[in-house]
């Protein structure tokens, strides 16, 4: 097989497993909570605690991934959290107890690391040994697509009057089929190229590296805010009832070439002026709701928000892929873990911000303040040496 289809296949493997592990067993969940909520009695702080559960999740998995030096049980571990989205997605119909909806959705949380995490560090090492560009924007194409397809599914099982228990067993089949070429293409770490080069590492100084993880953390709070909340913010703003799934589809399809813009972007400017630039729009996009909720105002939002949390996030992980290129997985999941720190506490954070003001606007004004301190701290980066 040519080295050139072989990268469309690892390319492929890499995009199905971000649907399968972030799409179903992550960002369906913001699609469904309005309708969970009409259909199955979830509160609003109940909805927040989910997502914090799903979080927890995804933070035990990063500190898996971030621990675990054999590059093979991470390759078995990816395989497991494809058959667990699936599960987990399915499982969710056979309850109403949130306490065990909390117990599938920290296990789904898990599964999310996998796309995020280990198979973006499978790809990356991949191109590394095989002489291509060190960059993860086709990877990250997955995650706006695992929105635009679970989105697609999701005003496709709306149209039929489909229950919050049909769309979770619709997800799950969706997951399967996905889960089929994240499984046979995936390639496996011990795999020889024919032009192997020796690749040394990088490292930032430890300065560097403490005020990046802050900045993520700030990044990662205002992620976790607009991503689970922004279906349900759509459905209960007056006159937009029926908009969200919509809604939610443009940040997936704003979402899907971001992080190829991004990353040329990126070449031109450096990687730090570029988040730079993507935490100011991204902090535009969080707070246009709170402002103005009328509809061109709230896609114009969903267009900036979706355009540029991925971007974040690519842009984040390409650098440290390029710190540490022999086993870029290992500092990628210490990194997440500060992004995943801030997912666990923002959703409760706003929940509670919800049930005592009533309205979500406060809770947008402070993901926003927060994502503008983790500017300042980008900022701060600018003046400081780094690979």
């Amino acid at each position: 097989m040519s080295i050139e289809l072989t990268k469309v296949r690892v390319y492929i493997a890499g995009i199905c497993s971000l649907i399968v592990t972030v799409g179903v067993a992550r960002f369906s969940y913001s699609l469904l909570l309005p309708v969970m909520q009409e259909g199955a009695g979830l509160t609003e702080l109940g909805g927040g605690w989910l997502a914090s559960t799903n979080f927890m999740g995804y933070m035990f998995g990063v500190l898996l991934a971030a621990s675990m030096h054999n590059l093979n049980y991470k390759y078995n571990l990816h395989r497991v959290y494809l058959v667990l989205s699936v599960v987990t997605s399915a499982a969710m119909v056979m309850t109403t107890d949130i306490t065990t909806w909390a117990i599938l959705r920290f296990l789904a949380g898990i599964c999310a690391s996998g796309g995020f995490i280990i198979a973006s560090g499978l790809v990356l090492k991949w191109l590394v040994k095989n002489n291509h560009r060190a960059e993860l924007g086709i990877h990250f194409a997955g995650a706006g697509l695992s929105i635009v397809i679970t989105s697609l599914l999701f005003e496709a099982m709306q149209a039929i009057s489909a229950d919050w228990q049909q769309q979770w067993l619709a997800l799950s089949v969706l997951a399967i089929v996905f889960a089929v070429p994240a499984w046979l293409w995936m390639p496996h770490p011990s795999t020889e190229s024919k032009n192997q080069e020796v690749v040394e590492d990088n490292p930032p100084s430890k300065l560097f590296k403490s005020l990046m993880m802050l900045a993520y953390f700030c990044a990662g709070y205002g992620y976790a805010v607009s991503s689970t909340f922004i279906v349900d913010i759509v459905e209960s703003t007056k006159g937009l009832k029926g908009q969200g799934g919509i809604v939610f589809l443009l940040i997936g399809l704003a979402a899907t070439p971001a992080a190829l813009i991004w990353d040329r972007i990126a070449r031109r400017f450096g990687y730090l002026r570029t988040l730079i630039a993507a935490y100011l729009l991204q902090i535009i996009g969080i707070i246009l709701p709170a402002i103005n909720d009328s509809l061109p105002t709230v896609i114009i939002s969903a267009l900036l928000f979706g355009g540029t949390f991925i971007a974040c996030v690519s842009l984040v992980l390409t650098m440290a892929g390029k710190f540490f290129p022999s086993d870029p997985a290992k500092f990628m999941g210490t990194m997440t873990l500060s992004y995943g720190a801030a997912q666990i506490i923002a959703p409760v954070c706003t929940g509670y911000i919800v049930e005592t003001y009533g309205s979500y606007n406060p809770g947008l004004y402070l993901s926003a303040a927060v994502v503008i301190i983790g500017t300042v701290f980008l900022y701060g980066l600018l003046n400081l040496k780094h690979p």
